[in-house]
């Protein structure tokens, strides 16, 4: 038989087992989301917990083996590819969003939250790591040495997730409240931090030699000038009202989608993930152009990508097996949960309330905070590719972000909405826009 007419036979089967595979994804993706939505949870967080169950975790758990029926080993970088086409999509939207004219004047007390929230949580979870670290199965690793899994560890620890806080701030009408200001404001500056320091452990944790790590440093270097020197005034050129061409929003947005995907490959080359490249650019595009030009394009843009993001939750959840974590492993994400939440709301609740917030204003900053959600399974899908930690962290590390998320709600509702939290004098242009 011509092996050409196999050939395209086994493309036809795999492509047929990916819209299968992506057919289901997207029908149980939305039917948890509803669920999630009935119980007064953010939507993505059910897209989330379908994911997981669409692993080994729950379906895993029926005869038969429907995880490799519904999601052959073929069809799987299919999938591979079309989530990681959502992230950093998605990872555009951060940037863009991150408006940092709201960080101007926002005082010493955003300041020292901010960063006593990223310092302590850092602390206690590179702490937690040296700790757990004889636990970790090296096999997996791609260093020996406890230094990469140790940075790694405090900054994912680190992480607020800036998109899903928005959403449930602005879900609970906190958006022009002072609290819900400030946490927004820390949130942005948190994972600008941590998104700095993971680039750093992305290099210590790539980089063999001097040479090699001088040179990526060197690199993501050019980059950022490159982007910040010749792209931002080229686009604010470019999309300037007096162009008649730029009057389309269909070159806009082929504009930022164009060089969204190409900074996402740049990063990728230097050896960075491809979020940087992504994240990145949409901070160094003209905000204020597009949304005079073309304010449709961005929300275009997220649109795609919150079609593809439940692929990713399910390429994560493949990697996720809650059966298989063994006595250490439920030691482990006790731990991490313990560590997560003492982390984040000690360092948030403590630092306002030295500052001068009142107490009402310095739990509820605490448990605003304290959401990781989907920015932080992010980061540890890039932990697990560079091998700075192993399945059965990974698959705690996950459980963390769920039960930080999840916990959001309900507290607050345990709290209140007290009066002195009630909208600033001034409202302000809210960022509620999130996944």
């Amino acid at each position: 038989m011509d092996h050409s007419l196999i050939a395209a036979r086994s493309g036809d089967v795999i492509t047929g087992e990916m819209l299968a595979g992506l057919a289901v994804i997207l029908a149980v993706a939305f039917l948890f989301a509803r669920l999630a939505k009935s119980i007064r949870q953010p939507t993505v967080m059910g897209e989330i917990i379908a994911g997981l169950a669409l692993g080994p975790s729950l379906l895993g758990l029926l005869p038969g083996d429907p995880v490799e029926a519904l999601f052959p080993a073929d069809a799987r970088p299919i999938l591979q590819a079309l989530s990681q086409l959502g992230l950093v999509l998605f990872m555009f939207g951060i940037g863009y969003e991150l408006d940092f004219a709201r960080l101007r004047g926002t005082g010493r007390r955003v300041t020292l939250v901010s960063l006593s929230s990223v310092a302590l949580p850092f602390a206690l979870g590179a702490g937690l790591a040296i700790l757990l670290f004889p636990w970790y199965d090296k096999s997996q690793l791609s260093t020996d040495g406890v230094l990469a899994p140790a940075l790694f560890l405090g900054a994912a620890m680190s992480i607020t997730a800036f998109p899903v806080l928005a959403r449930i701030i602005a879900e609970g009408g906190m958006q022009r409240s002072r609290i819900g200001a400030m946490a927004l404001a820390c949130a942005a500056i948190q994972d600008f931090l941590a998104w700095c320091v993971l680039a750093v452990i992305v290099v210590i944790a790539t980089a063999s030699g001097l040479w090699p790590l001088a040179r990526m440093v060197l690199e993501s270097g050019l980059f950022l000038v490159i982007l910040l020197y010749a792209v931002r005034p080229g686009l604010r050129w470019l999309m300037a009202p007096e162009r008649s061409w730029a009057a389309g929003s269909s070159l806009i947005h082929t504009i930022l989608v164009t060089g969204l995907l190409v900074s996402a490959w740049a990063t990728n080359e230097i050896g960075l993930h491809a979020v940087f490249g992504a994240f990145a650019f949409g901070a160094a595009v003209p905000r204020d152009h597009i949304e005079a030009q073309a304010p449709q394009v961005a929300e275009r843009i997220e649109q795609t990508s919150l079609f593809l993001l439940p692929v990713f939750f399910t390429v994560t959840g493949l990697s996720v097996d809650l059966g298989g974590l063994g006595g250490h492993g439920v030691i482990m994400t006790v731990a991490v949960v313990l560590v997560a939440c003492a982390g984040k709301f000690v360092g948030a609740a403590g630092s306002a309330r030295l500052s001068g917030a009142s107490g009402a204003e310095s739990m509820m900053l605490g448990v605003l905070l304290n959401a990781r959600g989907l920015t932080e399974l992010v980061i540890l899908n890039v932990g697990l590719g560079l091998g700075v930690l192993d399945s059965r962290l990974f698959s705690a590390m996950v459980v963390m972000a769920l039960v930080t998320t999840f916990m959001t709600g309900p507290l607050l509702q345990r709290l209140g909405f007290h009066e002195e939290l009630r909208p600033l004098p001034v409202p302000r242009k809210s960022a509620e826009k999130g996944v």
